[in-house]
């Protein structure tokens, strides 16, 4: 089985512009692509995991990843999936986060002579001049076509800036840009941006009179529909700081029933032998199958290391037969139990569980905390110091955020 026989028997594959093409080109390894990654945040995402994984593999199979950190296209803002113009950063904010990217991406994909390359499209984009821009590659593009795009149709409505218009022609440049000076062959990336790759490869044709490829990926989402990579309304962030190795194996621990064999197929690297044989878990076997799911991709991001605590921590949560002092913890001292005690929605706040006391006196009200599998009935509620000695308190918010606190 060749490497794109099994993108497609993993699910991965969505659309591709020539798939006899692809198919040879990746099989054999002749393929130098991107996956372009814009700065938004000075994290990675679980959103991004598929993308990370997929070079890995294309990677393993001999072809060329390209890694492109999008600190140009960052400062006009991709329009797509969005109900509302994204928040203008500041150059030194890009900047910022591209080299954050850089460390992530690093732990997924080979970089180095003959290996993969990183990329950053301000090296060019930013040098442009605007009319020079326009009669060299405007008339290549038609706005009728633009606005037919979905990741332009969807934003019509409710208004949609010259700023993020501009977002398909910077993309495309991006592909006509590398393919002239990188050798780039290919664009790998979400579903939803197909109408801007596609808008790099009849660039590229139009003005080189040469053939550039295209492919998405099936983008994650749940049995719901769902994009997942979210908890609480919150990004799952690969940076530990921000997501703790325990709170991302618990989000994938907690995949609904219908969805962790497909996760397993796209996410992980388990030979699809192994995986097929899953198909008929059921019960306590299913439980396992989100396990080994929880493990495998916490091991890719976070190291066996911090996979091994977050399951260890994980059993001592459900079975007792694990280790709770690798859950995330927050430690107390004497300073915040004035009069020996601290008050429930104080606890929240200092544990970073709540923003403010405000919110945790909502999910306290909601019945959504507990204490050591206690529900907490009352805001007033406090907790004494001796109820934090030795291995603490466990406290749960809502149903899969669980925080362990002790007194030092």
């Amino acid at each position: 089985m060749g490497i794109y026989e099994e993108l497609v028997a993993r699910g991965l594959i969505a659309q591709v512009t020539n798939e006899e093409e692809i198919r040879e080109m990746i099989n054999n390894g002749k393929a130098t692509f991107y996956i372009g990654f814009d700065c938004t945040a000075d994290s990675l995402t679980a959103g991004h995991f598929m993308a990370l994984t997929l070079m890995k593999r294309l990677q393993m199979a001999g072809n060329k990843p390209i890694a492109l950190i999008g600190g140009g296209t960052t400062m006009i803002g991709d329009p797509s999936g969005r109900t509302d113009m994204r928040k203008m950063l500041t150059k030194e904010d890009i900047d910022h986060n591209a080299q954050c990217f850089k460390r992530q991406m690093e732990r997924f994909i080979e970089f180095g002579e003959g290996k993969a390359v990183m990329l950053n499209n301000a090296d060019w984009l930013l040098k442009l001049n605007y009319v020079d821009l326009l009669r060299e590659v405007g008339a290549c593009f038609s706005v009728n076509n633009m606005l037919r795009a979905e990741c332009y149709k969807q934003r019509m409505e409710k208004g949609l800036s010259f700023l993020e218009f501009n977002y398909m022609i910077m993309q495309s440049y991006d592909f006509y840009y590398m393919f002239q000076h990188n050798g780039c062959n290919m664009q790998f990336g979400g579903n939803d941006q197909w109408s801007n790759m596609l808008g790099g490869t009849e660039l590229i044709r139009r003005k080189l009179g040469k053939d550039a490829h295209a492919m998405t990926i099936t983008l994650l989402t749940d049995s719901q529909g769902n994009k997942m990579g979210k908890t609480a309304g919150n990004a799952v962030w690969l940076d530990p700081n921000k997501t703790s190795p325990f709170e991302f194996y618990q989000y994938w621990r907690n995949v609904a029933d219908a969805d962790v064999l497909k996760c397993i197929r796209m996410l992980t690297f388990l030979p699809l032998e192994q995986i097929d044989e899953m198909a008929g878990w059921e019960g306590a076997k299913l439980n396992e199958a989100k396990d080994i799911l929880a493990y495998e991709l916490t091991k890719l991001v976070h190291g066996d290391e911090e996979a091994d605590k977050a399951r260890q921590a994980s059993k001592a949560l459900f079975s007792g037969a694990g280790d709770a002092a690798h859950m995330p913890t927050t430690e107390l001292t004497n300073d915040d139990l004035g009069g020996g005690q601290i008050n429930i929605l104080n606890l929240m706040v200092r544990c970073g569980l709540c923003a403010s006391k405000g919110e945790a006196r909502r999910l306290v009200q909601q019945g959504g905390v507990s204490v050591n599998d206690r529900k907490v009935e009352s805001i007033d509620e406090a907790l004494g110091c001796e109820q934090f000695t030795g291995d603490g308190v466990i406290i749960r918010k809502g149903k899969k955020v669980f925080h362990r606190v002790v007194l030092v």
